[in-house]
């Protein structure tokens, strides 16, 4: 390469430069901006920084994480805020770029954020209906507390719970959650709040049939009928049972 062309070179990364400073819009714009920064259209350093691109603490400058979710950049009250609750202030860090991009760009080849819960401090992270809103329909009416008992926070469906698996909730069993699950504690629950029975019948019914096992009804009573006993750690007593009885009929 000749001396002329490595000089022509040189001038012409120097002319490109200049220009990506001096028409940073032009030269490098990854698209239009959000309609709610429309003001700072044109002007990159006001929420760059020179070679590490967007900076969290420019976006801080105006939005401060305090206010963020309840006053406005000028100060005005929020009247219609995007969740029930603000909250960014219980991130575990400020970084706003994580989930914020606020150029349209090429569509196609746009980075896709959404929000991580992992940013989330940890004692905010079972609080879910201070920022969500309760389903309406008539099986979440019901429920209260912790929706990590049925949801994963990397997806709101499908729900990791199908109660069929564990308990057919036919026509003789549409009673209210609480019914069953006191307290809204769907990691246990309790048949005893609307049978007859008491642990000691129970105990003393099981024990002359030979089952040793009889704490969780539904290890055995997957619908909730005595005579369809399935299952369970006994199993091969209750099939050997249930074959002797149709015997003796």
């Amino acid at each position: 390469m000749s001396k002329i062309v490595k000089i022509l070179l040189a001038i012409n990364l120097v002319i490109l430069a200049a220009l990506t400073f001096i028409y940073p819009h032009l030269m490098v714009g990854p698209g239009k901006l959000i309609p709610g920064h429309q003001a700072l259209e044109g002007d990159c350093f006001a929420c760059h920084a020179i070679f590490t691109g967007a900076n969290s603490d420019k976006c801080a400058s105006c939005h401060k994480p305090v206010d963020i979710g309840r006053l406005t950049t000028t100060g005005a009250v929020v009247l219609k805020p995007t969740t029930t609750s603000a909250f960014h202030q219980e991130l575990m860090s400020q970084d706003c770029v994580a989930c914020h991009s606020d150029h349209a760009g090429v569509k196609r080849f746009a980075r896709q954020r959404q929000f991580d819960h992992a940013l989330l401090k940890k004692a905010t992270l079972d609080q879910c209906q201070t920022c969500h809103k309760v389903p309406p329909d008539a099986l979440h009416k019901q429920v209260t507390g912790n929706c990590l008992q049925c949801h994963s926070q990397t997806k709101w469906t499908p729900a990791t719970f199908d109660h069929a698996k564990y308990f057919v909730l036919d026509k003789d069993h549409n009673a209210t959650c609480v019914t069953c699950h006191v307290r809204n504690d769907y990691s246990r629950y309790t048949c005893y709040s609307c049978h007859e029975h008491t642990p000691d019948n129970i105990r003393r019914e099981h024990i002359k049939e030979g089952i040793s096992k009889y704490d969780n009804c539904v290890e055995c009573h997957s619908s909730g009928n005595k005579h369809d006993i399935e299952g369970g750690r006994d199993s091969d007593n209750n099939t050997k049972r249930r074959s002797d009885k149709n015997d003796d009929d």
